[in-house]
């Protein structure tokens, strides 16, 4: 039999088979290679989400208002545990991650030209804003209302950088930075974000708590020679506080540590057993709705989300004469713009530091949207403009900023989430976020949600590309140095002089002499 068959030799495949015929022999019948099969719809976790690799292309989706308005209600449900939780890492109060995320989304809609991409507070966006503007220094000193005025300057900053990024060409130039350096770069924020949501599923008063225990020991009079030595190593702390917690668990607090693991487990496990007509993050809604409903009936001793206070319409803002009222909490702008003229440029040392600290914060951000948008272009054929989404990070940061959040970024996890239930254009962005503006007063659900719970759902995102980065442990020579330099500098410093360590290794690379190959 032949192993394929072409129109060309139709001809001669008929002449053959009519000699044969008047033979009375059997006629060969030509075998067509089968069509390859549609690839399986698999169910992504929460986890799967953050290292997804784009597979075949897709076609862009058609334009359907109805998909967009279930699709913006599935992504709000789906967000509320990771919006609670990253505000915890930012360093503020849990109930402020869903007070604040509605505006800079609402703005990010109206801007961006993508229509699966989603954004808002990621894990790296939380950690960096705390460690740039050193959150728990401050919030001993000053009191955490003066830090949310501080955090929301600083995004209002980092949003104008973005914009002006965009008028100075960054995107193209974006493009261009190394594998070795994002790799890098990645690992230290993900070990900075296990950092910061360990204490509180370990101990009850979280990090707090791990602070007063450290104090006592060798390790405390160690870390107080390297903050007068190095006060930039802000990254050595939370570093070596996590390290000396994990090697103590007599320290820890037996009813939260044990649901801190219970959780963590489920929500990287679950999703492998779970229905694939579920969209991701719905593992991480049932990890937290069980814990919630098993605090409230125990004495438990650890940290809860506690009072999530609702905003009046009538103190909100008001549009088209009060036709419409929309309950969300804009910021004093006189003290706001005190702030930025004050207190963060001296928390940086002055204004050339602060602009140098943004602009590259906004850089960094920029890596996770370009990231996004590429690997849309590449599966969907969505085409996507640098300069366009550079606007689109900047107005969603000063829109967030005038609302008390920290800088956003696009979200891998929740635009996948976004594309998986049907998106069909930016404005189920919108939808979303008018989802959690107005869903705010019911939100008082998850005050007795537990801290542990919800640091679960952060160590269950980053755990896996902690302890085994493939990407740097497949670097050999040069770039191994690159890349575990960028890696331990993001971890130890701050991500932005971790990210600038990078660039700077990068470059005395490209100085060093190279090895001449011989030839045979």
């Amino acid at each position: 039999r032949p192993s394929s068959f072409s129109v060309l030799s139709l001809p001669h495949f008929c002449a053959g088979a009519e000699r044969l015929h008047r033979l009375r022999l059997p006629i060969p019948i030509p075998i067509l290679p089968s069509p390859p099969s549609p690839p399986r719809l698999q169910r992504l976790s929460t986890i799967d989400a953050e290292n997804f690799v784009f597979p075949s292309t897709m076609p862009p989706p058609e334009f359907n208002p109805v998909r967009d308005v279930i699709s913006g209600v599935i992504m709000a449900a789906t967000s509320v545990p990771q919006l609670v939780a990253y505000a915890e890492t930012a360093g503020y109060a849990s109930y402020r991650g869903l007070s604040t995320a509605g505006p800079s989304l609402v703005a990010w809609g109206l801007s961006t030209g993508s229509p699966l991409m989603n954004s808002g507070v990621t894990s790296i966006t939380a950690l960096m804003a705390r460690t740039d503007l050193d959150g728990e220094g401050y919030v001993a000193e000053y009191g955490e209302e003066e830090y949310v005025y501080l955090v929301s300057a600083y995004s209002v900053m980092v949003g104008l950088c973005s914009i002006a990024l965009a008028f100075v060409g960054f995107g193209t130039l974006a493009q261009g930075v190394p594998k070795t350096v994002r790799s890098g770069f990645k690992w230290g924020c993900a070990v900075g974000v296990l950092s910061s949501a360990l204490p509180n599923g370990l101990l009850g008063r979280g990090a707090k708590e791990l602070k007063s225990i450290v104090a006592r020991t060798s390790l405390g009079s160690l870390q107080s020679s390297v903050r007068s030595s190095a006060p930039a190593a802000t990254g050595f702390i939370g570093v070596s506080n996590t390290l000396y917690a994990l090697s103590h668990p007599n320290d820890w607090s037996p009813v939260p540590a044990v649901l801190f693991v219970l959780c963590t487990a489920f929500v990287m496990k679950a999703g492998k057993f779970m229905p694939k007509c579920l969209p991701p993050g719905t593992e991480v809604i049932l990890a937290t709705a069980a814990a919630t409903i098993l605090t409230s009936h125990i004495n438990y001793d650890g940290g809860v989300v506690g009072e999530i206070p609702s905003v009046d319409a009538e103190n909100g803002l008001s549009l088209f004469g009060g036709a419409v009222s929309i309950p969300v909490e804009v910021l004093d702008v006189r003290k706001l713009a005190d702030t930025a003229a004050g207190p963060l440029p001296e928390r940086f040392g002055g204004w050339p530091r602060l602009v140098v600290s943004a602009s590259l914060f906004a850089a960094v951000n920029f890596l996770s949207i370009m990231g996004i948008a590429s690997g849309f272009e590449a599966e969907n054929g969505i085409p996507w403009s640098a300069p366009r989404e550079l606007i689109a990070q900047g107005m969603a940061c000063v829109a967030g900023g005038y609302t008390g959040s920290a800088p956003v970024s696009g979200s891998m996890s929740r635009s996948l989430v976004s594309r998986m239930t049907g998106t069909t254009s930016r404005w189920a962005c919108v939808v979303t976020a008018l989802v959690w503006i107005y869903g705010l007063p019911y939100m008082t659900v998850m005050s007795p949600t537990p801290k542990a719970a919800l640091s679960a759902v952060i160590v269950s995102a980053v755990i896996k590309g902690v302890v085994y980065p493939k990407d740097l442990m497949g670097f050999e020579g040069t770039d191994s140095m690159i890349g575990w330099g960028t890696a331990i500098a993001t971890c130890l410093t701050s991500p932005t002089i971790g990210f600038g360590i990078g660039l700077i290794l990068v470059l005395a690379a490209g100085l060093l002499p190279k090895k001449k190959t011989k030839k045979a």
